[in-house]
């Protein structure tokens, strides 16, 4: 059937009740302070909950603590300063980047650098060393000044210092203020085994001989598993002449660290003071052996360890020339030059041993180096 159109525009109707729909509304409110609170959530801090998309690997940090284990695990190696690898000394300085204000770790870092300072072979070298020991141990009595343990170590670097001190009126002064910081260190803890080995050495250099002695003997007892302790007590047993003793403690503290090659070169300089006093011919040269296989033992381990270090070779070839095989000695004296040509004691010492040798034409040319 035909419908006319009237001029009405026609209408569409819609359900204009979903408009207003309140669960709806609710469902947008809920998806924006969701989205909102999401946002709130990333980030890369410690307390975000949520971490940015497409972030860079995350490298442990190290912690100062596993740097302090590390150092320690490498002086026991004897790997104290090395220029051409990693060493204790080294990883101390790593671990006081991230606790500068680890008093503790500051006076070990120069108790090793004080020990390092026996491994150099020129005086200028010890000295420079020695000056590093004195700013980490200084740097450790400023963070705790009443510490037993710190005035300790600080009395040894005081007390080492003035031993190599071509100023004799610094090393006065240094040695007396090793006695009041030892004497601190003391007083603040008589059972300090530290405290008392390295009092016994200060008062050994100001040869105050009973005293010293007791100090050590007691530190010995307080801690017979320690290397300070028993290096302390050779120490003295050497200057008072027992040098069967002193062998005999040193090889207790290199039983304890058999990685310090320091103690093995004190050693055979026992052995060779026993020779050089025996009076019996083969005694002596059978003693002699016994200090050779000491400093060849230290050199070993510095072969072990990638260390280039002349000062056993120097004592092999001194005790070379002591018994007169003077082709052995040079040899030796050779090696050590090879490890540290710029050092003039060395030339020196390979030029005597020349002269000795009657070699004058090589004493000569060795001797135009120093």
């Amino acid at each position: 059937m035909d419908r006319k159109l009237t001029g009405k525009k026609p209408t569409f109707t819609t359900n204009s009740g979903s408009k207003n729909n309140p669960y709806r509304i609710l469902l947008w409110v809920v998806l924006i302070v969701s989205i909102g609170w999401f946002v709130t959530q990333v980030g890369t801090g410690p307390d975000a909950r949520f971490k940015p998309a497409f972030l860079p690997t995350p490298t442990p940090t190290r912690s100062a603590a596993s740097y302090l284990l590390e150092a320690e695990s490498l002086f026991n190696a004897g790997v104290i300063s090395d220029d051409t690898r990693t060493d204790a000394i080294e990883v101390y300085q790593q671990a006081l980047e991230l606790e500068p204000g680890n008093a503790l770790a500051w006076a070990e870092l120069s108790r090793l650098l004080t020990y390092s300072s026996s491994l150099l072979p020129s005086q200028s070298e010890k000295i420079e060393r020695m000056a590093q020991a004195r700013e980490a141990a200084e740097r450790a009595v400023a963070l705790d000044p009443d510490d037993s343990t710190v005035n300790a170590i600080y009395a040894l670097v005081l007390d080492w210092s003035a031993s190599v001190s071509t100023d004799p009126e610094q090393a006065q002064r240094w040695l007396i203020q090793a006695e009041q910081v030892a004497g601190k260190a003391y007083n603040a803890d008589p059972e300090n085994y530290l405290a008392l080995a390295f009092y016994a050495e200060v008062l050994l250099d100001q040869q105050r001989w009973d005293q010293a002695e007791q100090y050590a003997r007691t530190a010995v007892e307080l801690a017979p598993d320690v290397m300070d302790t028993h290096r302390v007590y050779a120490t003295v047993q050497e200057s008072f002449g027992q040098y069967r003793v002193a062998i005999e403690e040193y090889e207790k503290a290199a039983a304890i660290n058999p990685n310090l090659t320091f103690l093995y070169i004190n050693i055979g300089l026992n052995y060779r003071t026993l020779a050089a006093r025996s009076q019996n011919l083969d005694s002596a040269k059978l003693i002699y052996e016994q200090a050779l296989e000491y400093f060849s033992k230290a050199a070993q381990i510095n072969e072990a360890n990638n260390v280039r270090d002349p000062i056993p070779y120097i004592a092999i070839a001194k005790t070379y020339a002591q018994t007169g095989d003077f082709f052995a000695a040079s040899r030796n004296a050779q090696k050590a030059l090879r490890f540290d040509p710029a050092n003039p004691v060395t030339y020196g010492q390979l030029g005597d041993i020349y002269r000795r040798a009657r070699n004058y034409e090589s004493a000569v040319l060795v001797l135009e180096c120093v």
